[in-house]
């Protein structure tokens, strides 16, 4: 017995993998789209934007009666740091600080001609684009001429982090180690970079590398010391512990 064809009528159902597909496609977009919308919100109210009525230059007077970083107030409307003074710390992806003395203020001129900005919206623009924070790092000195200019530089370019520690060659450790403890008051980043006022940077390169993925939470990149540290105060590279 023949049977009769079944009628089939113009439009066909796609089948369940059809739709299934689709689905799959239609849920990819829609989430591509919010992930463009957040990342344009993010860049609009980025992290990293500098907040233009805060001081770019602070001054840092640590405890010396306590000895553990708490601060007291600055002079002259700067900021001190303390653990209970209410200063909320800035976010970036790294914090570089430019090592630099009395006796650069040349350097200081060249770096801003090159690779650092020398105005604050330029900072703001290289801090939004790279997530780096720079300032200058320098101590102080009894000199009275030379802190006059410095106050004139810092007035004039508002990019210096001012240390409470005497601006000398032998005692470029503790000033390394007042750098460290000021930027971790400061700014919540991910990195803390200690550089010189001699070399030319890459901000673009130095921000590639640190947003590398790392298997390790706590990096460090640079030249670690190796061997034994002599402590001996008679030897001339002594470092006193």
């Amino acid at each position: 017995m023949h049977s009769f064809p079944k009628h089939i009528s113009g439009r066909t159902r796609p089948s369940r993998s059809t739709v299934l597909i689709v689905s799959c496609l239609l849920l990819f977009a829609l989430s591509a789209f919010i992930f463009a919308l957040t990342a344009f919100f993010d860049l609009s109210h980025g992290s990293y934007r500098c907040r233009t009525a805060d001081p770019r230059s602070v001054k840092v007077v640590w405890d010396r009666k306590s000895n553990a970083g708490n601060g007291k107030n600055g002079n002259d409307g700067e900021n001190g740091l303390g653990d209970g003074n209410g200063v909320k710390r800035h976010k970036v992806m790294a914090f570089v600080g430019i090592q630099t003395g009395f006796g650069s203020t040349g350097r200081r001129r060249s770096l801003r001609k090159t690779w650092m900005p020398s105005d604050r919206q330029g900072l703001q623009r290289l801090e939004e684009a790279t997530g780096l924070a720079f300032r200058f790092v320098i101590g102080r000195t009894n000199d009275k001429s030379k802190m006059a200019e410095l106050r004139k530089e810092v007035a004039e370019y508002d990019d210096f982090m001012l240390l409470d520690i005497e601006e000398e060659y032998s005692k470029l450790p503790y000033k390394t180690l007042a750098f460290f403890k000021a930027a971790f008051a400061l700014f919540d980043s991910e990195f803390y970079v200690k550089a010189d006022d001699d070399i030319y940077l890459r901000p673009d390169r130095l921000s590639l590398l640190l947003a590398k993925e790392r298997s390790h939470s706590q990096t460090y990149l640079g030249c670690m010391k190796k061997g034994p540290v002599f402590t001996d105060p008679k030897l001339k590279w002594s470092f006193l512990l």
